[in-house]
C-alpha cells in the first residue's frame, strides 16, 4: 500500500469541500491527531490521523521548511 506523504504547514486537498466552498486546508498540528485549518474561512478541524489519511486527496503546496 502506498503511504501518503505530508508534513506540518503543507496545504492539502480533501475529498469533500468545506461548507464555505473551499477545498484547500493547511496542516497546523500533527501527532496522533491532525488539526487542519480551512484556507477559506479559517475554521479548524481536529481528526484522527487514520481518518485524515483516508479523507485527504493530495498535497497541493509543500511547506517552506
Amino acid at each position: 500500500m502506498n503511504e501518503k506523504q505530508f508534513a506540518l504547514k503543507d496545504v492539502v486537498e480533501m475529498k469533500k469541500p468545506h461548507p464555505c466552498g473551499e477545498n484547500r486546508w493547511r496542516i497546523i498540528r500533527m501527532g496522533m491527531d491532525i488539526r487542519i485549518k480551512c484556507l477559506g474561512c479559517e475554521h479548524s478541524v481536529l481528526m484522527p490521523r487514520r481518518e485524515f489519511i483516508k479523507k485527504m486527496r493530495k498535497v497541493i503546496e509543500l511547506s517552506e521548511e
